[in-house]
């Protein structure tokens, strides 16, 4: 395991080279810079600026800066708040963002994974029928339309939860969290379902029917380990989807979290800041890859056998 580990973390350095270059060309090719919109300032006074932040380099110069400064784990100061370092931005706004993940995941997977077994239990009836005709309008409502009408009805007009903040007012971590995790509960669901119907089929869970095992050790004790099997596959990219979705819930319902900052970064053209956060979060999304991998094998003894064999 740990020589699948490794190896997967070197196949990480490549792609995320290829993330930081792609990024640093793309953002220094678009028109204008981050100075443009800022009041405006003497021919004199904007030359400083350039210098200061070595704008005036040669581009390739530049990138092999930023390149050395990023080992030494510094992603360079900002633009738009030259009294903050990328570093200390993304330390503010992250535990806002990491904690709406948590609990958008927590709740995609507790209402999917019930939602999914329960359609299971008795496929083709109103039990199967019901869930997965919620999870399908869960799958086609994207965030920026469910989120304003959850705020209209649950936080107008029935008056249940705040319609904004976070951590201020008890509830206002509830229309977030399920905004964020409601897609991806649908899409548990519609997995989960497949998952536990090719398991329920199989000879040993017919076994444990006729020794008159109650469905629910059957499910719980006998199926359910192997039927979330790809639920776990589908964990990284829902994880990554989960930080990249937040950006938009966060505008929403004005969430102090990184989607703020990446969203006023791209408007003013904050270079570094831009490059800091998409490499973070591709940092992320590596690792949120990993581990859904390594729980995956430990789950899987085939492939964790076949792992080995390839050791």
């Amino acid at each position: 395991m740990l020589i699948y580990i490794i190896k997967r973390l070197l196949q990480a350095i490549p792609v995320l080279l290829i993330v930081i270059t792609a990024t640093f060309f793309m953002v220094h090719a678009a028109p204008g810079g981050p100075f443009d919109k800022d009041r405006a300032v003497s021919a004199e006074v904007m030359k400083k600026l350039n210098e200061q932040y070595h704008l005036d380099d040669p581009l390739w110069k530049q990138y092999v800066n930023y390149l050395g400064n990023l080992l030494q784990g510094d992603f360079g100061p900002s633009f738009k708040y030259p009294a903050h370092s990328v570093n200390d931005l993304l330390l503010a706004g992250l535990p806002a963002t990491l904690e709406l993940s948590f609990y958008a995941i927590v709740f995609a997977l507790v209402i999917g994974l019930s939602a999914g077994i329960l359609a299971s239990l008795k496929p083709n009836t109103a039990q199967d029928y019901v869930p997965m005709s919620a999870a399908m309008i869960g799958i086609c409502m994207p965030t920026f339309v469910l989120g304003p009408i959850l705020l209209l009805v649950f936080g107008i007009w029935l008056g249940w939860f705040p319609v904004a903040g976070w951590g201020q007012i008890p509830g206002d971590k509830v229309l977030p969290s399920i905004t964020l995790g409601f897609a991806y509960a649908a899409y548990i669901a519609r997995i989960s379902r497949g998952g536990m119907l090719e398991i329920m089929s199989q000879d040993y869970i017919r076994t444990a029917r006729a020794k008159g095992l109650s469905t629910l050790r059957i499910v719980f004790v006998h199926a359910l380990r192997g039927g979330v099997t790809p639920v776990i596959s589908f964990l990284g990219p829902a994880l990554a989807g989960l930080l990249a979705g937040s950006f938009v819930v966060e505008s929403i319902f004005q969430i102090p979290g990184l989607g703020r900052f990446y969203v006023t970064a791209a408007f003013n053209r904050d270079y570094t800041m831009i490059l800091g956060f998409t490499i973070f979060f591709a940092a992320l999304i590596i690792i949120f890859n990993l581990l859904a991998d390594i729980i995956l094998v430990r789950l899987n003894p085939k492939l964790r056998q076949e792992l080995q064999g390839g050791n």
